[in-house]
């Protein structure tokens, strides 16, 4: 396993495990960050753990024309309950995406110290945050980074029934983004059209967006 030094660079693609780690510690300094989106690299990791860099040879992304809207979200959509509003409370949305509780636990990883990062690059306006809210109450939403025409998506949360996916629809059909990654399988973004493709393909993606 390959320790990140102050240096802002990552190993080869080569040295990536079995388990889609690239690398070990570093910092979450703006630079970092957006220099290892930028190669298909984000950090997952728990609290009290050093970071822990993953690029896994699976991708999960949805590409905006595979877009699946179901019929019964289709009707919830026209009900017309909830306004949506894009970084307008990018900082309540990621405390939600952390604290929340959640069925599968995936709660947890959002650390202090990301948190933090995160809320940086949003003033930096690299990081975006899509919001869903019933009357004055925020009830759902989501929240990523743009990158050249990506969107790097990094969690959503729901309060009430299908409000996040209605902060990913309307992040989708809203926008003019080349991919939506997703980066791992979830069964949630599966429903949406969201699928797996292969590491190297992904990685061409992104290569070729930045010379856009």
């Amino acid at each position: 396993m390959i320790w990140l030094t102050d240096n802002i660079a990552f190993p080869p693609y080569e040295f990536t495990t079995k388990e889609g780690i690239i690398a070990l510690g570093g910092d979450l300094s703006e630079k970092r960050l957006i220099y290892a989106y930028k190669n298909g690299i984000f950090p997952w990791f728990s609290e009290g753990e050093p970071i822990v860099w993953y690029c896994p040879f699976e991708r999960m992304v949805l590409f905006p024309d595979d877009l699946k809207v179901s019929k019964s979200m289709k009707k919830f959509i026209k009900k017309n309950e909830f306004n949506i509003t894009e970084n307008k409370a990018f900082e309540a949305v990621i405390y939600n995406c952390k604290n929340i509780d959640r069925k599968d636990g995936f709660g947890t990883w959002i650390t202090d110290d990301m948190e933090q990062a995160y809320i940086n690059l949003h003033k930096k306006g690299v990081a975006k945050s899509i919001e869903v809210w019933e009357d004055a109450e925020l009830v759902g939403g989501l929240y990523g980074l743009e990158i050249n025409g990506i969107f790097c998506g990094e969690s959503m949360f729901s309060k009430v029934s299908n409000a996040s996916k209605l902060a990913f629809i309307h992040l989708v059909k809203n926008n003019s983004y080349q991919l939506i990654d997703c980066q791992i399988y979830n069964d949630h973004l599966a429903s949406l059209g969201a699928k797996e493709i292969d590491r190297n393909v992904f990685l061409k993606i992104l290569k070729t967006s930045q010379k856009k």
